[in-house]
């Protein structure tokens, strides 16, 4: 039989795309490729600003600029061979590229959701404890959740990939997504796979949700907490925190209802996988702009002074 399997095992997949159909319509290369690049802009621009400027040397912004990282990762992992592929006939990866693509995709979104925790963290402490913030949240405390988050994403990614890189594929090799689904590629392989399924929904899925339960929980807290004070700082919390929240409902929803709720629509679980590995790098650094003063102010310090050296 390992003989058979490896006589007959497959050396790349075939991505179907947003469309089933070979001929995919140009717009949605025009489309993605503007949204890639605003992507790479937006999240560039926040994570810049913090660095250069010293207004924005604070624990809020150093959790924001990392968060700006992640979705530039987030987004690289796949977006680019996407856009390439509309361009393409035959959307094809190669098995190693594929399983490169699940681990990091898996890797930088477990890592994110980690560090959407320490941000909550970051923002209780400021809320609930304002007297003890700079004491709690030392540079010593912020390395500390960041490297955390890293090494969550990589526990995160591991815990799945290392059943997966030994699974034999050597039938079907149509991947109906437009980059290496975990869940999908699974189904495709020449083994039972029931079990390694239910692993992947509560690693990712229920992970997630539950992840998402508590962080909304102690946004409500902090929203609490606030509504018992009237003042100028108060309303800066609450348009803090609304940003905040917006951003983890955007994050977790899409991998919630992928992993924990699972759809036999193909065409939602495409829609779903757009939105959380394109729209939402897209949109995060609009909703944090948009909504913070110092943020737009820090950005257009930095656009003056690189328009004055020129």
């Amino acid at each position: 039989m390992d003989i058979l399997n490896r006589n007959t095992s497959i050396s790349e997949f075939i991505l179907l795309g947003l469309s089933s159909s070979s001929e995919t319509p140009i717009y949605f290369f025009v489309i993605f490729l503007f949204v890639y690049v605003a992507i790479i802009v937006g999240n560039l621009l926040i994570v810049i600003s913090v660095v250069f400027d010293d207004h924005l040397h604070s624990p809020m912004y150093f959790f924001l600029a990392n968060l700006s990282f992640f979705d530039l990762c987030l987004s690289s992992v796949a977006t680019p061979k996407v856009i390439a592929d509309f361009l393409r006939k035959w959307k094809t990866i190669s098995l190693w590229g594929c399983m490169a693509q699940m681990f990091f995709m898996h890797f930088f979104g477990g890592g994110e959701m980690a560090l959407l925790i320490a941000m909550a963290i970051d923002r209780y402490v400021a809320i609930c404890k304002p007297l003890h913030y700079k004491t709690i949240m030392s540079n010593r405390v912020l390395i500390a959740l960041l490297l955390l988050s890293w090494v969550i994403g990589f526990i995160h990614t591991t815990s799945q990939m290392v059943f997966i890189v030994g699974l034999p594929f050597c039938g079907p090799n149509v991947v109906n997504s437009i980059f290496c689904d975990l869940s999908l590629v699974i189904k495709l392989a020449c083994t039972e796979t029931y079990i390694l399924q239910l692993l992947v929904i509560a690693d990712s899925g229920l992970l997630s949700l539950v992840c998402f339960i508590l962080l909304l929980i102690s946004y409500i807290i902090m929203l609490a907490t606030i509504c018992q004070r009237s003042s100028i700082a108060s309303s800066k919390a609450v348009s803090t925190l609304l940003a905040h929240i917006t951003v983890v409902t955007l994050f977790f929803g899409p991998a919630i209802f992928i992993y924990a709720f699972p759809f036999s629509s193909y065409s939602v679980d495409k829609f779903l996988s757009v939105f959380y590995s394109v729209v939402t790098p897209f949109l995060n650094p609009i909703i944090y702009t948009l909504r913070n003063q110092e943020m737009k102010t820090a950005i257009k310090r930095l656009s003056n002074h690189y328009i004055s050296f020129w």
